[in-house]
Parts: structure tokens; sequence; C-alpha cells
């Protein structure tokens, strides 16, 4: 768990609320007179960082988090990311945050696109592209529009208020910690763009493009915003001390979850699992991995919103978990079917990046390793084995890689925090393995079970009113030239 020195203020939540204002020109004039510039003293406390699962406030600190503040109080470097005050703006962070946000951005478009439009068939290749790019379109919006307050302003236990509607406050000099509030504000949009598209794997080549938008819509605002707030905007995970640092609850397990939920309700392609449906170009597949690997530095070392020791760490501990995880599901599929294939690393690979997300900024390298290991076996055997077992038809494997990697991270990341174990320590209010890992389960269980039931009865309405799945001709044609007129391949 991390924190950075913070001034806390009347007008919002502590640690992550609405932020504090400063302006350049203020600043300017502190520095032209020789002085430091001002901070306010109202009122002062340590902030989370997103993903500590605390609420503000004092607390026992432990591990190498805790050895990296305490060296730069004891050398007086007030100007370190980790002890800057709120109110004063960090230029290497924001540098760092702005390359962050970029990054994410980039795990979707061009990434996940790549990465998904490469396993289905030459027939739906564009649908995929157009879901991923429109998504991120509307995302985008709607978050600006509301979803953003909704996850982060103060609110209740459940859901934030809407006080930051059309990002109302968010201004050219509100600050979010030692960065921009906009900033901030977008690099939260990336999450919320990734989101809802790694859904889309679960439905491939067989929903309405119109009805896939509306669920989306839906689905930012009835289950992303909520688990979002619960986890990182002061909700009641948070008190129970869950480790989240960038995202195995928010993003993988809820994602993973409603991706099952759509496979069920839409029902299998037409001809699975009789008929073959071989990938139509695994060197897009590998591509997108690839530039999902690099932008995953971003999801989870920019998830200390900080250029210091602890996103160093997320860094770290990503590079050698998604390695563990390629090389595991590489092996189980070397020993299955013997021979080794490039889809199946692909997919090691992802599952590792999955499981560490939760665990970046808690866990040391060779909890690490561990971590990633367990998810390429565990998410292979869920991916093969398992889905053919209970027969539906996840196409794109989301729910066999995220939310199953997800589960697989979330509850390690209870056992590998610990400082004995090279962690950086427990939760708020977790004095063991086994009292973090019970904590780690509340928050999957609750995001498996609520998602699950708001995403199925949301896919059941629609389908009702509107209709979620293209008709039989259209599936045999492919989306590509029945919903978007083009063709993926001119040969």
């Amino acid at each position: 768990m991390t924190y950075h020195t913070t001034m806390h203020t009347a007008s919002g939540p502590a640690g992550r609320g609405p932020a504090v204002t400063a302006t350049a020109n203020d600043k300017n004039d502190d520095q032209a007179r020789g002085q430091p510039f001002p901070r306010r003293r109202e009122s002062s406390g340590l902030r989370p960082e997103r993903g500590s699962g605390s609420d503000p406030g004092v607390r026992r600190r432990s591990g190498w988090m805790s050895a990296v503040r305490q060296l730069g109080a004891a050398g007086g470097l007030l100007a370190t990311p980790a002890l800057a005050f709120a109110d004063e703006l960090n230029a290497g962070d924001t540098a760092w945050m702005i390359t962050a946000t970029a990054l994410v951005l980039l795990m979707t478009i061009p990434g996940l696109s790549l990465f998904y439009a490469g396993m289905v068939r030459s027939k739906n290749v564009l649908s995929v592209f157009m879901q991923c790019f429109a998504i991120t379109g509307l995302m985008s919006i709607l978050w600006a529009v509301y979803a953003y307050s909704l996850a982060f302003d103060e609110g209740n236990a459940f859901i934030g208020g809407l006080s930051k509607m059309f990002l109302s406050g968010v201004t050219v000099d509100s600050l979010s910690g030692t960065i921009p509030e906009t900033v901030f504000m977008t690099f939260q949009m990336t999450f919320a763009v990734i989101t809802p598209a790694l859904i889309v794997g679960a439905f491939a080549e067989r929903m309405k493009f119109s009805a896939m938008l509306v669920f989306m819509a839906l689905w930012l605002t009835l289950c992303y915003a909520p688990v979002c707030h619960w986890v990182w905007g002061g909700g009641w995970l948070g008190a129970y001390g869950i480790l989240d640092f960038a995202g195995g609850t928010v993003v993988h397990i809820n994602a993973g979850i409603a991706g099952l939920a759509a496979a069920l309700v839409l029902g299998p392609r037409k001809g699975y699992p009789a008929t073959p449906m071989p990938p139509n170009n695994l060197a897009y597949t590998i591509v997108g991995a690839a530039m999902l690997w690099v932008g995953w530095f971003g999801f989870n070392a920019g998830s200390q919103l900080a250029a210091d020791g602890v996103a160093g760490m997320a860094l770290a501990v990503t590079q050698l978990a998604t390695a563990a995880a390629a090389l595991a599901w590489m092996l189980c599929e070397w020993i299955r079917h013997g021979k080794p294939s490039v889809l199946g690393i692909a997919s090691g690979a992802i599952a590792g990046l999955v499981a560490i997300t939760p665990a970046s900024g808690s866990v040391g390298p060779m909890g690490a390793i561990v971590i990633g290991a367990a998810s390429g076996v565990v998410c292979f055997v869920a991916s093969t084995a398992v889905k053919r077992a209970m027969g539906y038809d996840d196409s794109l494997d989301v729910f066999g890689i995220h939310c199953v990697g997800g589960i697989v991270g979330a509850l390690l990341t209870g056992v590998f925090c610990a400082v004995s174990l090279g962690g950086a320590g427990f939760g708020d209010g977790n004095e063991s393995i086994g009292g973090q890992v019970v904590a780690q389960a509340i928050g999957v269980g609750a995001t498996i079970v609520y998602t699950f039931v708001v995403s199925f009865v949301v896919l059941k309405i629609l389908d009702a009113v509107m209709g979620l799945r293209v008709d039989a001709d259209q599936e045999e044609e492919g989306l590509d030239l029945a919903l978007h007129d083009e063709r993926g391949y001119i040969l």
C-alpha cells in the first residue's frame, strides 16, 4: 500500500476526490520572491494510492514501499513524488502519467483490436476492429459526461455522486495529488475504455452492432462505474482492505464474468463446436499481444500515479509474471499436444498480465513469478478442458483468461503481499495471510455475483426489446459484409 502526503479539502473525499487548485501564476510569483510554492495547511494526512484498498488516514506501512518512503523522508526529499503535497504539481509524475495514459489507450487501439481480430474468421475481422474502435469513442464520451463522477466523486459506499458530471470543476488548474486532474481523469478513462472492450471477445462473430453499443453503455453505467467506486473511489470494498492495485477485480474479473454472461445469453456460434473455426491471422494476434504486453507497463506502473520506486517495482513484477505465464502455458500445451503454438504463448502472456494486475503494487519479484506461472497453468486448463466440459462458447476465452486469471491473481495477492514473502504488507485491518486472502475473496465474490447478475438481466432485457444476435444468414455471410458492407481482405 502506497501513500502521498496530501491535503484534504472539505469539498471532496480525502485521497481521491475533487482536486485542490493551485495556479501556475501563483507558483511563479512565489518563486520570483525566492519563496517555495505555498502549501495549504488546513489539514493533512496520508493518501492511499489507487488499489491500496484503504480509507484515507495514517496507517501502518511495511515492506519495500515503506522503505522507499522512509529514505525520502530521511534525506529531506520533500520534492520527490512520494512525499509531494497534493496541491503542488510534480513535473516528473505528470510526464510519466501522460505517457502511461497513452500506453493504456494503445492497449485497446490497436493492441486488443489486433489480438482479437487475428483470432476470428476472416469474414469477421473488421467487425472486431469496429467494435473496439466504437467502444473507445462511446466510453470516452460517457466517462466525461457522468461515469467519472459515478466512479470517483464523493458519494456513498456503493456509488459516487454527480458533482463531477460534465467534468464540472475539472479545469486546467485543478490537481489530483501531484498531477493535473485532467491527466488523472483521462488515465482512468482509458481503463473504462478497455474493460468493456475485453467483453467483445466473448460474443465475437454473432452480436448485432447496435445491441453491442447499447449494452456497453448500460454496462459501463451499471457495472464498471459502481465496482470501480467500491474498490478505488472510497466504496465498501476498500473498507475490507482489499488489495487491487491496477484492476484485478475492477477490470478483469468484471469484464470476464460479463463475458460469460454474454456467451450464455447469446448462445454458441453457428456450427460450434463441430465446425472448425481456426484463427484467420495469428500474425495479428501475436503483434496485438506484444502491444498489450508493452502497454501493460502503463496499466500497472501507471496505477501508482507517480514516478517513484513503487512504479518501478510494479513494472518489474509485471515483466516477470508475464514471462512466467507465457512459458507455463507454452509448456502445458507442449506436454498436452506435443507442440507449442504461437496462439498458446500469446494467450499465456495475457494470462500473466491479467494475474499480476491486482498484485503489481503489493508483491515482490519472486512472488510475481509464482503468480505468473500459476495463472499460465490455471488459465490453460480453464480455456481448454473446463470450457469443453461446460459447453459454453466464449469465442476468444474472455472468461477463461480474464476472469479466471483475475481470480488467481487476486487471491495470490493475499498470499504474496506478506512481508515475509517479499511483499509490501497487508491491507487495512488484515494482520495475516489468511485474513488478507479472505478480504480478497470477498472482493472477488462480490464482483462475480453482482456483475454476472446485472449483465445477464441487462442482456435478457435487450434481447427482448431489440434482439442481440444477427440472423443466421448474416452470421453465415460474416459481420464485415452484413453489418458494415466492407471486407477485411480483398485478395
